[in-house]
């Protein structure tokens, strides 16, 4: 690598800006009830970085057409425990943005939608394109032993929390074919967790 000189680059530390995301992420037949396609909801354009753990994201909220840019990078410190990420953001400019697009190429689109049910905040999010169909929840924990002991929301289908599958960076190697090809395999095993 050009430009560091003799030393090395660690790729292994903790930066101080990074801040641990602990989420449980349930895979849905549909919108949950009470929660329409017309509510209020974001559109959300994911580009993940080929080989990297970047994600570059353009966040549009529909009501009020505010647009949120930023470079995120996100990873697992403790495979296969997906319920634990590791996530940096910066916040990037509409210049920043174009001048970082052209990494882009691996996209998932979805709308997100806030949900609450029984006091509690959820992201739905319906995707669009090639996993036209995939609904997931997921809803985040400020402590380990609240996420860990959590119960799932009857609307959940199942818990696919720990599964890659379901992680971002995995889903956008996907179609929707291949998707439901995977889950059928996966029923198909007496030792599946999905």
């Amino acid at each position: 690598m050009k430009g560091i000189g003799t030393g090395r680059v660690r790729a292994d530390h903790a930066p101080k800006y990074t801040r641990v995301e602990r989420e449980r992420r349930y895979l849905l037949e549909g919108l949950p009830p009470g929660l329409e396609a017309a509510a209020p909801h974001a559109q959300i354009t994911d580009n993940y970085v080929t080989g990297t753990r970047l994600r570059l994201r353009k966040h549009r909220w529909v009501p009020t057409n505010e647009w949120t840019l930023k470079l995120t990078q996100k990873h697992c410190p403790s495979p296969p425990d997906f319920s634990r990420t590791l996530i940096t953001s910066i916040y990037l400019t509409e210049y920043e943005y174009e001048v970082l697009s052209v990494f882009e190429g691996n996209e998932l689109r979805k709308n997100r939608y806030p949900f609450e049910h029984e006091g509690r905040l959820y992201s739905v999010d319906v995707f669009l394109g090639p996993l036209r169909g995939l609904v997931l929840a997921e809803t985040d924990f400020d402590a380990d032993e609240e996420m860990d002991a959590f119960t799932p929301p009857p609307f959940a289908l199942l818990d696919v929390t720990r599964e890659e599958l379901f992680t971002g960076g995995r889903l956008v190697e996907l179609t929707a074919e291949e998707l439901r090809a995977e889950l059928v395999r996966r029923a198909a095993r007496p030792d599946s967790s999905a």
